[in-house]
This record gives structure tokens, C-alpha cells and sequence, in this order.
């Protein structure tokens, strides 16, 4: 019912945005991983609302409590169970759209296809749910570390404001500002754009960046279920995106087969290119230089502002934006990339090992 993610290491979130908590249940995981509590605590206050002036003020704590799957500190081989409980839901800011839809979410198409919607934040449909794919990703990235890969993400456009490519970029750095960029003149004037969009009561889009280092030759698998397109997969369900691309992307049309190949060449033991144009991956499998890919954001559909719509009687109505919204998403959905890409890279990195004798 598209509630799960994965084939081996393979996630299944529950819950809505205004019930008693959400959760997860992540099965697949290899027995004897050392589970840090903690780090995946980090992700989550990474992720959750009312961080800072530029993001949603709902206050949300979202501790986690890990029902199963682990003893002593580390995974059994069970299902892990981890549960969220939400906190401050404040349902009475929906009921204005109890019986109306509002623009650009998903309240038409959830009322049609279901004949029943749950209005309150938008229900399953709501971001909310993104937490527990944080709580997962947090325990792929534990056992990617054990292979030494690693995933970082960034905001690297925010409206038409673009900072400089990956390539010359420390990510350490990308959670030294509320923007989540790594290159501090380019976070302020995000930032200042981002605050007179909110004083504006709009939104505005942006893109998030991702870089994968140090992954493995061979991850992938041929035709329907090449790397590329698992990811693509993974990053197109996050809410508010609207695009991916890897490697060139669209720019990549501008070149000539001469420019955009990218030759080979041997350094010491290891097979490399001298450019990546592929984005770390050719034929839908993992080439061992760095996988990059670009995760674009809509603005946010719930603006401060009256908008024309139809109620469910199909009369026109006025739709007054309330509640509490953030005024840019990228900030907040970083690690909601990270996650996601830790979690299509943790079920190819086990599924390789049942591809060999």
C-alpha cells in the first residue's frame, strides 16, 4: 500500500501528523550493529520543527523510543521498532478546511481516492511522517559507516540564490547556520530571503544537494533497479519535491559526447575517472568515484494568504492560510535526504552480498 521502502533493509512508517505519535519498523537489519541511540536522536532534532526563526514554530521534542529489535546496544536481526510521540498538534487550525481543499496539497486527491481524508495537518499525507524515515536512516547510516561510506547533504539554491558547486564546498560546515549551507556568504542572503518571504507571508522553493563518498564498485542493479533510479525513487517520495537529477543532469544536454564522457585511467590498484559527469554511476551501477544529485523543493502549498478553492460540494470557496508552516522546507528536509539515501544505499550495499558465490 506504499507505506514501505526497501527490499532487504526494508522500512515501514506509521501514523499521522495529529494522532498520538508515529513510527517505524525497520526489518532486514544484520544482527550484532552497534545501535547509538544517540546519533539517531541527533538526526531527528535536525529535522524537527520550531529549530529556528526560518522553519515551522510547531514544537515538537520528537524523542524516540526503540520498542525492539535491540539488545544491549545492538541490533538482534529482529524487527526494530521505534516510535515518535507528537506533542503539540493544534487540530483546531484545520478545521477551517474541514470540508474544503486547499491548493496544491494533497486533500482533493486523498478525499477522491479514499471517499474520507484526515484533515488535521493533512494526515498520513503530511511531512510529520518524515521523522520516522529520519529514525530509519539513522540506523542505514550506522551500518554504512561500518563500510566507511559516507552521505552528507546541503541547501545549495534557496529561490534563485545558488552557492558554489560541491566540489569546492567543506560540508563539514553545513550545519554551521540555520540554512544548512556550507558557504557562509551564500546562507546569509538565504536567510535574508527566506526571513522577508515569511514577514511577505509566502514561501519559496529551493535544492538540496547530496554527495556520497567512498561507496563500493558494484552497487546496483541492472535495467528496472539501477542505483540511479532507486534514488530517484527515494527522493521524489519526500514531500514538496518537484525534481532529481544526478551527476550532469539537464546541464549535461548542452555538452557533445567528447566533453561529457568520462575516460578512465589507472591510480595505483584503482580503476578512476578523470571527470564524473556520470555522478558516480554508469549503467545503473556504482562506479567508486562520489555519487552527487540534486533534490529540488516547491515553495510550500500552505501560504498566510486567502486563496480561491472548491469544498467538497465542488462550490467555490475562499481557503485562509492558518497554522504553523515553514516559509522554506530545505532547511529542515536535509537530513530527510541524508536519510533516504542511507537507506537505498544500506539495501543495495546487502543486496551485493547475495549477487556473489
Amino acid at each position: 500500500m506504499g507505506n514501505s521502502f526497501g527490499e532487504i533493509f526494508r522500512i515501514t512508517t506509521f501514523g499521522e501528523s495529529h494522532g498520538p505519535a508515529i513510527g517505524v519498523t525497520v526489518d532486514g537489519c544484520p544482527a550484532g550493529l552497534a545501535i547509538d541511540e544517540t546519533a539517531i536522536q541527533k538526526e531527528l532534532a535536525r529535522r524537527r520543527p520550531g529549530q529556528s526563526r526560518i522553519t515551522t514554530q510547531r514544537k515538537e521534542d520528537d524523542t524516540c523510543r526503540i520498542l525492539s529489535g535491540v539488545f544491549e546496544g545492538k541490533s538482534t536481526g529482529t524487527p526494530i521498532g521505534i516510535l515518535i510521540e507528537n506533542q503539540d498538534q493544534r487540530s483546531k487550525d484545520y478545521s477551517h478546511i474541514a470540508d474544503s481543499f486547499r491548493p496544491s496539497h494533497a486533500d482533493y486527491t486523498y478525499q477522491v481516492k479514499y471517499g474520507t481524508r484526515d484533515y488535521r495537518g493533512g494526515g498520513r499525507s503530511s511531512a510529520r511522517e518524515t521523522a520516522a524515515r529520519v529514525a530509519a536512516g539513522a540506523i542505514a547510516r550506522m551500518l554504512l559507516q561500518t563500510q566507511g561510506i559516507t552521505i552528507g547533504a546541503y541547501v545549495s539554491k534557496v529561490g534563485e540564490i545558488a552557492a558554489p558547486e560541491y566540489l569546492s564546498l567543506d560540508l563539514s560546515r553545513t550545519d554551521d547556520n540555520i540554512v544548512r549551507c556550507p558557504h557562509p556568504e551564500t546562507a546569509e542572503k538565504m536567510i535574508a530571503l527566506i526571513d522577508q518571504v515569511r514577514l511577505d507571508r509566502d514561501t519559496i522553493g529551493g535544492v538540496i544537494t547530496c554527495v556520497i563518498r567512498n561507496t563500493p564498485v558494484g552497487l546496483g542493479e541492472p535495467v528496472f533497479d539501477k542505483l540511479h533510479a532507486q534514488l530517484g525513487k527515494a527522493m521524489l517520495s519526500i514531500n514538496a519535491v518537484k525534481g532529481f537529477e544526478y551527476g550532469s543532469g539537464f546541464d549535461g544536454v548542452t555538452l557533445r559526447g567528447s566533453q561529457h564522457n568520462d575516460e578512465f585511467y589507472t591510480e595505483g590498484e584503482r580503476v578512476r575517472t578523470r571527470t564524473n559527469h556520470s555522478g558516480g554511476i554508469q549503467g545503473g551501477i556504482s562506479n567508486g568515484e562520489d555519487i552527487y544529485f540534486n533534490v529540488a523543493f516547491k515553495p510550500v502549498a500552505t501560504i498566510m494568504q486567502d486563496q480561491q478553492s472548491v469544498n467538497k460540494e465542488g462550490k467555490e470557496v475562499t481557503v485562509s492560510g492558518k497554522g504553523r508552516h515553514d516559509p522554506c522546507v530545505v532547511p529542515r528536509a536535509v537530513p530527510i535526504v541524508e536519510a533516504m539515501a542511507c537507506l537505498v544505499l544500506a539495501d543495495f550495499l546487502l543486496l551485493a552480498k547475495t549477487n556473489k558465490i
